[in-house]
């Protein structure tokens, strides 16, 4: 079109001289430029619809190509996104490894520290002990030099008195001679027989004196040779009860089984049986420590079980100490009934039996109770035989004497008192009843057969390595300690450990919050500050413990 525009602005400008004779040249030619120029552009036409159409389908395959790539792009991303998480995770994984190999190296610092710690404590106990002990010697010593000082004293008032006799006698004497210097011959004389006669009295009464004296020897040899008669045909064996029982480990991998995770298993069984486990580093054996013996007994034979059984946890432990102490009821029971065939007793009521086999796992001064019993009957009955007394009667008053010891730490009061309530209760016969209360003075003897079993209970509890007292008053602080934590409502149980450092309080979550647990904790410890001397410091610890219980069908 351009160029036939060209052209026809070409011809006009070429002249008009050639435009009349080109004139019928020009328009057919024109027409057939028209014609042309129509023709280019339909073409033109053409080509631009054929050209929108190719545009539209590249435009298309454009499209789908840019989906195509977008889609590859996108699953691209995918496979990236998932590499790096394999990736990420592969780096979790190595770190968390890497923090458990720290955590397990920490744990066993930790336990090493513990048993550091423990074996501390322990050397720290025994330094205690040795303090307390040297503290006891040196108020011994002190009480001792203040009874000196009150001999001197004493000795020095007496001999000041002396002296003041011995003054007036020397002015008396100045006098008599003064007097004896102004008397006749026959006044001397009389005055000389006088004094002969005071002489021969004060004499005479000297002779009666050593008589009596000597009297007096030969009763209390004949006495002695009584009872070492008795004594020499009971041959007792000498028994010491300590604080602490020993458990012997086949494997010492066992200690760390027996504490636990985190020490949840050793907790559970003090808590269970209210002792103090001690797992130092002395190969294969554990320590039991309670100043009480029953409670020693069936801890012990309730780690024994453990151990041998192979599975230690808070469950099983709780299942086997309720077992050993049912069994151990019936093994004291056994005991007493046992004891009295031994002494020649068959008409005793049996629920006597009971608590004279508890007497086993009790102690007076660290003298086994029941052994100590068996002894006083043995030896009450020898020298009634000797006497010829009742020698039956004698027996069963000194089996029955601290019948009372079996539950006088439960029920208060003298023992000798609740025992002969208990003796009564059971149609024990008056004998008996009155050996038991005279023993401990609390009335007259009625019978010949109280004073022997009076009698030989002292010499039992006073003959060599039957006693120490030191111990005993220690095991006396605990008790009364343990006891007044037990008057407080709401306390199911309490154990004094740690050589009475610290208590143990086992308190009924239904009936007591957390804040009436603390107040409680508080008042138990302002009222041991005030009613028990004790050396440091003692810990109070309230334990409330909730439970629940769901059975899987």
């Amino acid at each position: 079109m351009i160029e036939v525009i060209v052209g026809v602005s070409a011809l006009a400008v070429g002249g008009a001289a050639g435009f009349a004779v080109c004139k019928a040249t020009v328009g057919k030619t024109l027409k057939e430029k028209e014609e042309e120029a129509r023709k280019i552009i339909q073409e033109k036409e053409r080509i631009t619809e054929e050209a929108k159409r190719k545009a539209q389908q590249i435009i298309k395959e454009a499209e789908k190509e840019a989906k195509i790539i977008a889609k590859e792009i996108e699953n691209e991303a995918l496979q990236l996104k998932k590499e790096q998480e394999i990736i990420i995770e592969k780096e979790v994984l190595k770190r968390k490894k890497q923090l458990e190999e720290e955590l397990k190296r920490e744990r066993e610092e930790l336990q090493n520290l513990e048993k550091t710690l423990m074996s501390r404590e322990a050397q720290l106990e025994k330094r205690i002990a040795r303090i307390e002990h040297r503290e006891e010697e040196l108020d011994k010593k002190w009480e001792e030099i203040k009874k000196l000082e009150e001999e001197i004293k004493q000795i020095q008032k007496e001999i000041e008195e002396k002296e003041e006799k011995l003054k007036a006698a020397e002015e008396q004497y100045m006098l008599e001679i003064q007097r004896i210097a102004s008397m006749t011959k026959e006044e001397a004389r009389e005055e000389l027989m006088k004094k002969v006669e005071e002489e021969a009295k004060l004499e005479a009464a000297k002779l009666m004196k050593e008589i009596e004296e000597s009297a007096r020897k030969e009763a209390e040899k004949e006495a002695k040779w009584n009872l070492v008669t008795a004594i020499q045909r009971l041959a007792p064996e000498i028994t010491t009860s300590y604080t602490i029982s020993v458990v012997d480990l086949p494997s010492n991998d066992l200690k760390g089984r027996i504490i636990g995770r985190e020490g949840r298993n050793i907790r559970a069984f003090e808590m269970e049986t209210g002792v103090d486990l001690i797992i130092d580093d002395t190969p294969d054996i554990v320590t039991i420590s309670s100043f009480d013996p029953l409670r020693r007994e069936i801890a012990k034979e309730s780690l024994e079980r453990l151990i041998a059984d192979g599975r230690i946890h808070p469950g099983r432990i709780e299942e086997v100490v309720s077992k050993v102490k049912e069994e151990m009821e019936s093994k004291v029971r056994k005991l007493g009934e046992e004891t009295c065939l031994e002494l020649g007793f068959t008409d005793v009521h049996p629920e006597l039996y009971y608590y004279i086999g508890k007497l086993y796992y009790r102690t007076s001064y660290t003298q086994n109770v029941l052994l100590h019993t068996k002894e006083v009957a043995y030896l009450a009955g020898m020298m009634a035989a000797e006497l010829g007394l009742d020698e039956k009667a004698a027996r069963r008053g000194g089996l029955m004497h601290d019948i009372g010891k079996s539950i006088s730490h439960e029920v208060g009061g003298s023992h000798s008192k609740v025992g002969a309530e208990l003796a009564k209760r059971y149609g024990e016969p008056d004998v008996v009843i009155n050996a038991i209360l005279y023993h401990h003075n609390d009335e007259p003897a009625r019978y010949p057969e109280a004073v022997l079993v009076a009698a030989a209970d002292a010499l039992s509890a006073a003959r060599p390595g039957a006693r120490r007292e030191a111990l005993q008053s220690y095991i006396n602080r605990l008790e009364k300690i343990e006891a007044i934590v037990n008057s407080f409502e709401n306390v199911e149980k309490s154990f004094a450990i740690q050589a009475g450092r610290e208590v143990r309080i086992i308190v009924n979550a239904e009936k007591l919050s957390d804040e009436e647990a603390y107040m409680l904790t508080k008042e138990i410890a302002k009222r041991i500050e005030k009613e028990v001397e004790f050396p440091g410091q003692i810990k109070v610890t309230t334990i409330r413990e909730s439970r629940f219980v769901e059975v899987a069908k």
